[in-house]
């Protein structure tokens, strides 16, 4: 049975993208309850001034409490070379930095242009060796940019392969704006493997923006990528497209991976009970996904069995 990474990314790119502030008890409930349904990764927040996201100011704190719980793969989202000594002193096992594949949406997101990016990606590189600390680098607007629109996947193949060489440990692809279709994922999965090689890259984060989340991932799945970003309950929305959902949601992910005969090691009934603790944290706060309404079908157990 093939065993597949999901990662909770619901702490950071859930939290970050709403208004409302879930309290540091509510995130350590979550966080733990997560970990105790057999997720087995979580990004537990970024290191990213207080100034700019205030919902990430309590990130240390969660870093520490997390790595309390035995087996959880404790990781955060840095946006440069400062960010990353701030993840190390704090102890995470992994951190990951974006680097917009979208040039204009660099300059704006992080203020730097690409040669900027590659220089920091190679001393936040050097930063997380010295630390003992898994270093990625995810090639974020990888399928398009709501800034520039299609991004050549030349581009993205050629940035894949320098910030390889600046240091990354390994890379993800990002449809950070929900641009993505199978077809597109498929080819591009193929071009950066072949340049960068297949250990390399081995994650997809999927918006589900134009419902196409889930037909994404199991073109990702016939590509060989073997790690997949979600959020319980799609948390955060999109806010490139108001009233539809962001990420994908980790219950409908979950049920179609196990369905399908994949080793998650998630108890899928005891994740399903952990969106209590965001609708209490966050009350009025949309929470996508059909799986909580619907259930698992009767046959799931049959499904699952190994």
């Amino acid at each position: 049975m093939t065993r597949i990474l999901v990662s909770e990314v619901g702490p950071r790119d859930g939290l970050q993208s709403i208004k409302a502030m879930m309290s540091l008890e509510d995130k350590k409930r979550w966080i733990a309850a997560e970990a105790a349904a057999g997720v087995p990764e979580i990004e537990v927040g970024s290191f990213v001034p207080p100034s700019l996201l205030p919902q990430m100011a309590d990130t240390a704190e969660l870093v520490r409490f997390a790595r309390g719980i035995e087996g959880l793969n404790v990781v955060a989202l840095v946006p440069n070379a400062k960010g990353a000594s701030r993840a190390v002193e704090a102890g995470v096992h992994g951190m990951s930095l974006p680097f917009s594949m979208s040039e204009t949406h660099s300059k704006k997101n992080l203020r730097k242009d690409h040669p900027e990016m590659i220089a920091e990606i190679g001393e936040a590189s050097r930063i997380a060796r010295g630390g003992g600390v898994h270093f990625a680098v995810g090639l974020a607007t990888a399928f398009g940019c709501t800034l520039e629109g299609a991004v050549s996947e030349d581009q993205v193949v050629r940035l894949a392969e320098a910030a390889a060489s600046a240091g990354a440990q390994e890379l993800g692809l990002s449809d950070t704006t929900g641009y993505a279709d199978p077809a597109q994922v498929r080819r591009l999965v193929r071009r950066v493997k072949a340049a960068v090689g297949d250990d390399m890259l081995t994650t997809l984060h999927l918006h589900n923006t134009r419902g196409l989340g889930l037909a994404n991932v199991v073109a990702g799945l016939e590509e060989g990528i073997t790690t997949f970003d979600a959020s319980l309950g799609g948390l955060g929305g999109c806010p490139f497209a108001p009233g539809a959902s962001g990420n994908i949601v980790t219950e409908d992910l979950v049920l179609m991976l196990n369905s399908m005969g994949f080793d998650t090691g998630i108890d899928l009934r005891a994740l399903l009970k952990v969106r209590q603790i965001l609708r209490e944290a966050l009350p009025g706060e949309p929470l996508y996904g059909f799986t909580p309404d619907a259930g698992p079908m009767l046959d799931y157990d049959e499904r699952t069995a190994a």
